[in-house]
């Protein structure tokens, strides 16, 4: 299998001056809703890669990938300054293991998200297989400023066309946001108050929660959720939390 397959850039949107997307048109393997893959660039004669989620779901003639530019990185800050018919690297084959056919069944959905890591969970929403599975799908996604909802319209659009089985709700923590809640996902988790805003149980009986973002997020996640009586979810032990780490 050959290591690398050439893509074009189609788009590259900067949405604040970290925040950016990339739409690349390549001929890669097809993949899964939350899966990711590697993109890569060649800098000073070396290949330097790094994982990044789909964005889009499988089947659209682009693979769009969200990602911030992080001070001093190898990769990122080049990939910003990608134009329009540049060239970019992909592997060929996805992988992870964020996917919907890794969760056992449920009534109620719950994608817990900060940053960037939304990507998976937008691939995910975009596909028929959570509404026809769950009675109830609630995302909670956690930004510092309001300038980084940067996919808020799309969910504001699913949150329309599945009136009756969908929640949204942002989080910002480093100022006030009219319908967006204060802090965190995991103080509102443990705290009760992301049940009560949504209105929605989140039990053992019946919630199966997906969790994607920084370490520490995913970690204290975890921990709170297992102290309620939730367990992970492993292949040979079907439980309750799917998570997906980068780091």
């Amino acid at each position: 299998m050959t290591e690398w397959v050439e893509g074009k850039v189609l788009q590259n949107r900067r949405w604040t001056d970290e925040l950016h997307s990339l739409q690349i048109e390549a001929d890669i393997e097809p993949y899964k809703a939350g899966q990711y893959t590697r993109l890569a660039l060649d800098i000073d004669g070396t290949r330097i890669a790094r994982p990044y989620s789909f964005v889009n779901p499988p089947g659209t003639t682009y693979h769009e990938f969200f990602f911030n530019s992080v001070p001093g990185g190898p990769l990122s800050n080049q990939l910003l300054e990608l134009e329009i018919g540049d060239t970019i690297w992909l592997a060929p084959k996805a992988a992870g293991f964020l996917t919907l056919d890794e969760v056992p069944d449920g009534r109620e959905l719950w994608l817990l998200a900060t940053g960037t890591a939304i990507g998976p969970f937008l691939s995910i929403l975009k596909t028929a297989d959570p509404w026809q599975r769950f009675d109830k799908v609630v995302l909670a996604y956690a930004v510092r400023e309001a300038k980084d909802l940067c996919y808020a319209d799309r969910m504001d659009a699913l949150a329309k066309k599945h009136a009756e089985h969908f929640v949204w709700l942002p989080f910002v923590s480093r100022e006030k946001v009219k319908g967006a809640m204060p802090g965190r996902i995991t103080t509102a988790l443990e705290d009760g108050s992301l049940e009560q805003r949504t209105g929605v149980n989140l039990r053992p009986s019946s919630s199966q929660v997906m969790i994607c973002g920084n370490p520490e997020m995913v970690k204290d996640s975890m921990e709170i959720l297992k102290s309620r009586g939730l367990q992970k979810n492993l292949r040979h032990t079907p439980g309750h939390i799917t998570v997906e780490r980068y780091w």
